[in-house]
């Protein structure tokens, strides 16, 4: 089983000690959560978008991304400590290793939560509203794996709303333009969730905890499959709604290549290859954004 912690930050060299652990809880180390958090936010600011990209709105966004994601796995830690310590890949993270206490780390998520919030309400009051709403879904996701099979589709609901929060700072009034690539962005996360959680379907067996990768088992692939199929056909509503060019086009397609070839690399047996395949999607959300600009330009 890997261990999540094992590789080195690049900004380790530079921070006092006492910083590091704090990177860790935040997953700053982790850069891949943050792509696929920041890239739906991303498609809905530039389809909302005139010609000339939202250049001061991006940055926003990105520094967004980068607070909310370190909150959401503080949040997360604070919830699963007592199970993270029992499970190979995670017990060495800060709290079940008690390199932080967990007052401290409440006071990490607060201050994350603080400088979020400065940037969420300098945008319009229907993004504030959304931005706001969202804290009901970050809150309720780390308990679902308790509930129900399906606590990746909480997440699909989660990291997708960046789509809804994008269209509306340059956009007020809502379209389903940014709700079909909402959809598509909740089966991609479906997707790149399953695979990821199948590195910890056999220790979240033993703890009664609940995951797609347990529920589906052996049905994995077929799954998957329909689940990328369903977020292409989004992808491509989403495009021909927004009456984007062949160089859109372009960009569905090479998505498509991407998902049979993840796809065809599956091994849900493998967690090295789970956590390979997982981090290539980010090129995914990359693809989807070029093509929106393209057909933007």
């Amino acid at each position: 089983m890997n261990n999540d912690l094992l590789t080195k930050f690049w900004l380790d060299r530079w921070l006092p000690a006492w910083v590091k652990p704090y990177t860790r809880l935040a997953r700053w180390d982790r850069p891949i959560g943050v792509l696929l958090l920041l890239y739906p936010g991303l498609w809905g600011l530039t389809l909302a978008s005139p010609i000339l990209l939202p250049l001061k709105e991006y940055f926003l966004f990105m520094v967004g991304a980068i607070l909310m994601r370190g909150a959401g796995c503080t949040y997360n830690d604070l919830v699963d400590h007592k199970y993270d310590g029992k499970v190979s890949r995670t017990s060495s993270r800060p709290l079940p290793s008690q390199e932080i206490r967990r007052i401290q780390a409440i006071f990490f998520l607060l201050l994350q939560l603080f400088l979020a919030a400065l940037i969420l309400f300098s945008f319009p009051k229907v993004t504030i509203q959304l931005g706001l709403l969202s804290l009901v879904l970050i809150a309720v996701y780390p308990w679902m794996k308790r509930i129900t099979y399906w606590p990746q589709a909480f997440l699909g609901l989660t990291f997708n709303w960046g789509v809804l929060m994008g269209w509306t700072i340059l956009n007020e009034k809502m379209s389903s333009i940014p709700f079909l690539f909402y959809m598509a962005g909740f089966f991609w996360t479906l997707c790149y969730d399953t695979i990821y959680a199948h590195q910890d379907r056999e220790d979240d067996l033993l703890l009664g905890l609940k995951s797609t990768a347990i529920t589906l088992g052996a049905k994995t692939y077929p799954f998957l499959s329909l689940f990328f199929l369903v977020m292409i056909l989004f992808l491509i509503a989403g495009g021909f709604k927004a009456n984007f060019s062949w160089s859109y086009s372009l960009a569905v397609a090479l998505v498509t290549a991407h998902a049979l070839w993840q796809l065809a690399n599956l091994d849900i047996h493998d967690s090295t290859k789970c956590l390979r395949l997982f981090k290539a999607n980010h090129w995914i959300g990359l693809i989807v954004l070029i093509g929106i600009i393209f057909s933007k330009i």
